[in-house]
């Protein structure tokens, strides 16, 4: 196909995209932040530091744009009829995890429909296995009934020990970012020394805590109660885990965008360092399908012991098509390249106390929240905690009731929120103050993108940015918590009440990545 031709399929997609994900408002307006050209790519500006909204696109499974597996079954299951169904479905599982991998799995448990009462947590911790139910909903449901004390219904995570595809070959290697500054949303940074580091390498970018950048970002006079509050302790560190894409003489390129940004300034001494790690030990190729998990009603605080649902701390792993009911501090993933596909929570028995439980909490790097949605009051729908590095990617998620979406608290960075709906409560990227035990700014080079909401909260922390673009709802100005300063600067507001094209931004950053196939790839 000549480049031309391209051009012109490039910009089709992109003019579909911009009428898809059920826009209900006409697009007038292009963001100068992001806005298709005339060839139909992208065209990004910069902040004057050379700063750019990153490409999001490599969120979810296996760096985006790949379908989810459809992997095979080799264990039926049905319930029992007796009280508790959870060693069943446990030998099930096990039996398939000690299964050869074909091709990366092993195969997929299935639950028949019906009623699996279940008084303890479900664990996989082989990779290529998959948890399949027979649907979430009607007569065909598979539904894990949590009972007895509270418990966690399925976790994800490895085993102790070593992963299958370590070996003893690693040698460990140190470097410092050479650059005065590096710019959120770069691919590429230069270092001191090369020594020691191959393409394919797993690295640590390890940005210290320094108290000349506490101080920069005033967040060293938190008080709360009469009490100081630490925000992140200094001679600590942030990282952020990449591969090495490639390397030319001293200037390494990476396989996903950088969501911070790196001034020399505030981090010298000792700098940013950049460590070659081992491999992390993760499963992978893991996924849970089609499933109805319910618990019973928890009309409490969520610092009592409560039902909670998911946790997947792995790699390349999904779930989708499921359906919570009930539970607490619902869902959280860990580790690189998860997909949440269709994941639903929803909650009847009011949770009591004004600190809230955080029903999916996205503290992974390379994550894709797809369709999900979730039907609750006083909840955080979303909440990331500390020192997560993005991209984080919501994208037409729903949100209903009058809790709020937000990232929680010290500093995580590259959240997305991209066509969500969150009709009776608000999405917030912004400075918390000493509200939790110090929890500051939150959240920096966060999009919010043609959302709507009741209101917003989006504040600018010194030497960041986080945009609000092309959505519906009140801006809102506030001050920091638990003090009496004025209120914070307002992050960067474009077209606001005005949707702005493409009207995703994430689907179309995917499709000039890797092209029209891998938007089609994940359902659009």
């Amino acid at each position: 196909m000549s480049t031309s031709a391209l051009h012109i399929r490039l910009f089709s997609l992109l003019a579909m995209l911009a009428t898809a994900a059920g826009a209900t408002h006409s697009l007038a307006a292009e963001s100068e932040w992001v806005h298709p050209g005339p060839n139909g790519k992208l065209v990004y500006k910069t902040t004057p530091s050379g700063d750019r909204i990153m490409d999001f696109s490599f969120a979810g499974y296996m760096g985006g744009g790949v379908a989810l597996p459809s992997v095979p079954v080799k264990q039926t299951v049905k319930p029992s009829g007796g009280e508790d169904d959870t060693a069943m479905i446990q030998t099930a599982i096990d039996a398939v995890s000690a299964m050869p991998p074909e091709n990366g799995f092993r195969g997929a448990v299935l639950l028949a429909s019906g009623m699996f009462p279940c008084s303890r947590t479900i664990t996989i911790s082989a990779s290529g296995v998959v948890l399949r139910g027979s649907g979430n909903q009607g007569a065909a449901r598979s539904t894990i009934k949590m009972r007895g004390r509270p418990h966690l219904a399925i976790a994800v995570r490895a085993p102790g020990g070593r992963r299958e595809d370590q070996t003893d070959g690693f040698s460990a290697a140190q470097t410092v970012i050479a650059d005065a500054y590096v710019p959120s949303g770069s691919l590429s940074f230069t270092v001191v020394d090369i020594t020691g580091f191959a393409v394919g390498d797993t690295i640590a970018i390890r940005r210290p805590v320094t108290q000349t950048w506490i101080k920069f970002m005033q967040m060293d006079d938190l008080v709360r109660d009469g009490r100081p509050q630490t925000w992140i302790r200094a001679g600590t560190a942030t990282t952020t885990e990449r591969r090495i894409a490639a390397i030319k003489d001293k200037t390494i390129t990476l396989d996903v965008p950088l969501s911070d940004s790196f001034d020399a300034r505030y981090l010298n001494p000792p700098g940013t360092a950049v460590v070659k790690m081992r491999a992390p030990l993760r499963v992978s190729q893991v996924g849970i399908e089609d499933l109805h998990i319910e618990s019973p009603p928890q009309a409490i605080p969520h610092t009592q012991p409560h039902f909670t649902a998911l946790r997947i701390t792995g790699e390349n792993c999904w779930a989708r098509d499921v359906l919570i009911e009930e539970t607490m501090n619902s869902v959280a993933v860990g580790g690189r390249h998860i997909t949440l596909q269709r994941v639903t929570v929803n909650r009847k028995a009011l949770h009591q106390g004004s600190s809230r439980p955080a029903e999916f909490a996205p503290n992974a790097s390379d994550v894709l929240l797809d369709r999900c949605s979730s039907t609750a009051d006083n909840v955080w729908y979303v909440a990331t905690g500390g020192g997560q590095a993005g991209p984080i990617v919501l994208l037409n998620c729903t949100f209903n009731g009058n809790g709020r979406a937000e990232s929680h608290q010290r500093w995580s960075t590259g959240t997305l929120y991209d066509n969500c709906q969150v009709p009776g409560g608000g999405i917030e990227l912004r400075n918390r103050g000493a509200m939790g035990s110090g929890h500051g700014w939150s959240m920096g080079w966060g999009v919010v993108w043609n959302c709507t909401a009741k209101d917003y909260i989006v504040q600018n922390p010194p030497g960041a940015v986080n945009w609000l673009i092309g959505s519906i709802g009140q801006n809102k100005l506030a001050p920091r918590p638990f003090g009496s300063r004025a209120n914070l600067p307002e992050g960067i507001i474009d077209s606001h009440g005005v949707p702005v094209t493409p009207r995703s931004l994430y689907l179309s950053q995917l499709a000039q990545r890797l092209g029209p196939q891998a938007v089609k790839n994940i359902g659009y």
